[in-house]
């Protein structure tokens, strides 16, 4: 990939939407009730070469998105290349995907990718290249084509607390994570007290997505140890693994993602500002 995609998985600066942006976040957040909860955050990544307002890249960027949120009530997965082909400049061209979990129902994945193109403007202002993975869909364009390449570059892990002393377990996880090697597409895998689930994203071939999950859980193991419950996202793939009942015990399951919240109040607090300026100039005209 030739524009490095900065990653971010904690708090981040995000500047405030324009006006028409801001209507609708804040129409997603009324109509979502349990916006956050629901899309939880899990890492974003941007290039830090920016468009210009106005440019052919900007309209094509903005098509692509549009694109993206009308095929997600069809398909779970979905790639586009908008501009490719006619008279629109190389560095107009923009290609991308999207790809919900795949035991999420086709109204879910829809509102999963609705959120994720809703924050990855927020996030990653005028960017020539961003992804944005929340905890059931993906997101990812560019102005190069990336399409079917494989990557397995590490985008995110998360590890929790250890459990040296059960040999058992590392058995059952053992039998999981070798299960979820040969998945091809979404795979769902259970041994005894230990559950997990992978999947590759619909660009990969058959032997790439099988070369990706053995890097992802080659990963797991290598970053993650011991732990009791461990996630790996990679470029094109990722895989989880956890004991039965750990996300229920454990309070990672019910707190929001730290910039999910973010950019929920920022969303909210500017919402409320913009509706009382509107409010506030109908009570003026209506004065006049």
């Amino acid at each position: 990939m030739l524009r490095r995609l900065h990653l971010h998985s904690t708090h981040k600066t995000i500047p405030a939407p324009r006006l028409t942006s801001l209507f609708f976040l804040f129409l997603s957040l009324s109509n979502h009730g349990n916006f956050v909860k629901a899309h939880v955050f899990i890492y974003a990544g941007c290039s830090q070469e920016k468009y210009e307002p106005n440019s052919p890249f900007e309209g094509n960027h903005n098509s692509l998105l549009s694109s993206v949120f009308s095929s997600s009530s069809q398909a779970s997965y979905n790639s586009f290349a908008i501009g490719n082909g006619s008279s629109t400049p190389p560095e107009g061209i923009c290609y991308g995907l999207y790809q919900c979990r795949g035991d999420l129902r086709t109204a879910d994945c829809s509102r999963c990718i609705e959120s994720a193109v809703n924050q990855i403007s927020l996030v990653c202002p005028y960017s020539y290249g961003a992804a944005l993975q929340l905890e059931g869909c993906y997101v990812r364009y560019e102005h190069i084509d990336f399409l079917g390449r494989l990557d397995t570059s590490l985008r995110y892990k998360k590890c929790s607390r250890s459990v040296n002393t059960d040999v058992e377990f590392f058995k059952r996880r053992d039998d999981v994570l070798a299960d979820l090697t040969v998945a091809m597409g979404f795979k769902v895998s259970s041994s005894g007290s230990v559950e997990g689930y992978a999947q590759c994203l619909g660009d990969l071939s058959s032997s790439d997505c099988s070369a990706c999950l053995a890097a992802a859980v080659a990963q797991l193991k290598n970053l993650c140890g011991s732990a009791a419950a461990a996630d790996v996202y990679l470029g094109q793939c990722y895989a989880r693994y956890w004991a039965s009942g750990y996300y229920d015990r454990s309070s990672d399951s019910s707190s929001e993602d730290d910039v999910g919240k973010t950019v929920a109040i920022i969303v909210g607090v500017l919402a409320g500002v913009a509706i009382l300026i509107v409010f506030l100039s109908i009570c003026r005209r209506a004065m006049d």
